[in-house]
């Protein structure tokens, strides 16, 4: 091995040595580091390896995964790479987060979108999502009433939330809008200026007026309409799923 190798070799291992020390504050900064180059990602690979042998898919608090996991799976299927992809979809076939639910309900496809960061038809599928759930006359009519809400799978309704937890960088997702919900004294108006839902006395216009980014709010999706009042995101922020 020549001299070059082996200093490389000592230049990823210190890397890895750092990352595996770090806090989770400081992983979720360098997963980033890391996932620009080739050494970096192997790191990773090797981080969600031991994560998936390890980890025993239990379900935290709201439903999230590990914060770090999620975003190494994250950022390694961004890269869209032959060697990623294979390894994410031999290791995670469904994706990082387990999706499960009480209903049979199939989740993938969502999935799918939010790890493509389709934000826009995530949004319309997790609302489709919330009707399945909630029975035959709310798929018929593609919007739920706040009386179903209680009814919704507490299993259900985390993995939803920890989907959109898990794609987002931990932006996204129902705790996120509950904990800001919360922190601004259940004041709904507050909340709508927070997620940018509203500009003064004007409501955001949907889909145009939406940013389906990464670049929105903290809490920013996703959505429930507003048109029926604030009874049905009520029954969501305060779901015994959050308890």
């Amino acid at each position: 091995m020549t001299a070059f190798m082996t200093n490389l070799n000592n230049a990823s291992e210190s890397k890895r040595e750092e990352f595996l020390a770090a806090t989770e504050k400081k992983q979720l900064v360098l997963v980033e580091t890391l996932a620009a180059e080739a050494s970096g990602q192997q790191i990773l690979v090797d981080y969600l390896q031991d994560y998936k042998t390890n980890s025993s898919e239990v379900f935290s608090k709201y439903g999230a995964v590990n914060a770090v996991a999620a975003k190494a799976y994250q950022s390694l299927y961004s890269l869209q790479t032959e060697a990623t992809q294979a390894f994410l979809t031999d290791v995670f076939p469904t994706g990082i987060v387990p999706l499960k639910s009480d209903l049979d309900v199939d989740y993938l496809p969502l999935q799918k979108l939010l790890a493509d960061q389709k934000f826009l038809e995530a949004d319309k599928l997790n609302n489709l999502k919330l009707c399945e759930l909630a029975g035959e006359a709310s798929l018929a009519r593609k919007w739920i009433y706040f009386t179903e809400v209680n009814g919704l799978p507490t299993t259900d309704l985390r993995t939803l939330n920890a989907l959109w937890l898990a794609h987002s960088n931990g932006k996204f997702g129902y705790s996120v809008q509950r904990e800001l919900w919360i922190a601004g004294g259940r004041d709904w108006v507050k909340l709508w200026s927070k997620i940018l839902w509203k500009d003064g006395n004007v409501w955001t216009r949907y889909p145009g007026s939406f940013n389906w980014t990464l670049d929105a709010p903290r809490g920013h999706l996703p959505l429930t309409n507003q048109l029926r009042g604030v009874r049905a995101i009520t029954s969501l922020l305060t779901h015994p799923a959050w308890e």
